[in-house]
């Protein structure tokens, strides 16, 4: 009788086991990045063998990083991802503020960022070798998010297969440009390499920006941590699925961006916009026009990946009290957390209409690997205030000491690379503090609004069919 409340009971499921788990990460972080930062690596680093040493680093330091998260997603069980980590370790300010910005900026910027790059890709091969019509492109990423949004707001259980499905896709596609670029290579084409690290022209105030290109490429690590509560036996497939995941798309990126310089020079890949489709038309003659639609297939799955995990984070600052409460509530019938997915939809078509690709990398950076610092940093403080509180996977402490000063260290020195984006980004952040301040430490709203917004959330609430959670998953 109990078991079938608890079925009938309006909650999020544990659905996502291992594999899923694995798609869910390779999925995500496999997205746009990998055919689109290659030229902003490239660009900021200054020569070829420095832009595969970032490629590797970046791996390396995204594999600390979710080394770290996969600590942080077993001590504490809630999902909500970074927000819950800096709740549970540095306070509620830092979370709100975590929480202020993923939502206003991060997301609708990564959001959009993933999106124009899937609609560039649709679009620009029925209109080679002239220019592709940008209106167009922009229609087509937001019907491409329309999708996403469509699909998430459906089904948990058809986004989960959904995502699993285009994880196979792209995997395959970044085999199909590894190969040819590995045979050129065995035959002796190296011409690129030669005098790979040019001295002259590495400029190391622009090395954190292609640090940033390479990070970006490989975000997506953490998103697992956004479902938490929905994942099968979290203690050993958080771990399991993390180390797998970012073993095998750091393995891959570099071999990636090895085939580019194969085939392509330098010169040629900065001028660029789809390197994937330059890189097609040298080595894939006979598959050329299927490499866009892989691209685009890669891209969705990125996309689909966000508007999964990311809702999460509003859910559970929403249940925390965060966020409006109506956006902690779940549909009764398809147990998906509309109100937090709806969202973002506006947000990112606003990003897609008004953005441009690689300052929306820069804008976005600064506050997400801020943030991403301070979470290591309070789960090293946590540590040392609660020695004995239960940890059942427990990351070495020097890779959690490197991966949180070297983001700090990173983070600081954007500052002096790029400081308007960096600036605008530390600003807007900081703009959550008096909301902060107003709304829920001290709710400060006068009454009329209050009843204004409290009328509006019920009939969003009965115009959506959401409730509250009836059974409590962490």
């Amino acid at each position: 009788m109990k078991e079938m409340k608890e079925e009938e009971a309006v909650h999020l499921r544990r659905t996502i086991g291992l594999l899923p788990a694995v798609s869910f990460i390779i999925g995500t972080v496999v997205g746009s990045g990998i055919f689109i930062a290659p030229k902003g690596v490239l660009m900021n680093s200054g020569s070829v063998g420095l832009s595969l040493l970032v490629w590797a680093l970046c791996g390396i330091l995204s594999l600390f990083g979710a080394l770290c998260y996969a600590e942080l997603g077993t001590t504490f069980t809630k999902s909500g991802g970074h927000y819950t980590y800096l709740l549970e370790t540095l306070g509620p300010l830092p979370a709100f503020l975590r929480l202020w910005v993923e939502f206003l900026f991060i997301r609708p910027s990564v959001a959009s960022y993933v999106s124009l790059a899937f609609g560039r890709y649709v679009v620009e091969p029925f209109f080679v070798p002239c220019a592709a019509p940008t209106v167009l492109i922009k229609l087509v990423s937001i019907l491409g998010v329309t999708f996403v949004v469509a699909i998430n707001c459906w089904s948990v259980t058809t986004a989960s297969r959904t995502q699993v499905t285009l994880t196979f896709i792209k995997v395959f596609a970044l085999i199909l440009i590894i190969i040819p670029g590995v045979i050129a290579l065995a035959k002796g084409r190296t011409e690129n390499f030669q005098n790979g690290f040019e001295v002259e022209s590495i400029t190391l105030d622009r090395l954190p920006l292609a640090f940033y290109s390479g990070l970006y490429a490989y975000g997506g690590w953490f998103y697992l941590n956004f479902v938490t509560e929905e994942v099968v036996n979290p203690n050993r497939n958080i771990p399991l699925a993390i180390i797998c995941s970012m073993v095998t798309v750091t393995v891959l990126y570099v071999f990636v961006n090895v085939a580019y310089y194969t085939m392509m020079t330098p010169a040629e890949l900065l001028v660029s916009d789809t390197v994937a489709m330059t890189f097609a038309d040298r080595a894939l003659q006979g598959l050329a026009s299927v490499i866009p639609v892989l691209v685009a297939i890669s891209c969705l799955g990125a996309l689909n990946g966000g508007f999964f995990g990311s809702p999460r984070m509003l859910f559970v600052g929403a249940r925390e009290g965060h966020w409006p409460a109506l956006f902690s509530m779940i549909h009764i019938r398809r147990h998906t957390p509309l109100p937090a997915v709806l969202l973002l939809y506006p947000l990112a078509v606003v990003m897609i209409a008004t953005g441009e690709i690689f300052q929306l990398i820069n804008f976005a950076s600064f506050p997400r690997w801020f943030f991403i610092a301070l979470a290591t940093l309070g789960m090293l403080i946590h540590r040392y205030r609660f020695p004995l509180h239960p940890r059942p996977f427990k990351v070495p402490l020097a890779i959690a000491v490197i991966f949180t000063v070297v983001c700090f260290f990173i983070v600081g020195l954007s500052l002096y690379s790029d400081p308007w984006n960096t600036g605008c980004g530390c600003v807007l952040t900081l703009t959550g503090v008096p909301v902060y301040y107003l709304t829920i430490y001290r709710y400060c709203l006068p009454s009329r609004w209050r009843r204004i917004f409290n009328g509006c959330s019920e009939q969003l609430q009965i115009l959506l069919e959401v409730a509250q959670q009836e059974v409590r998953t962490y």
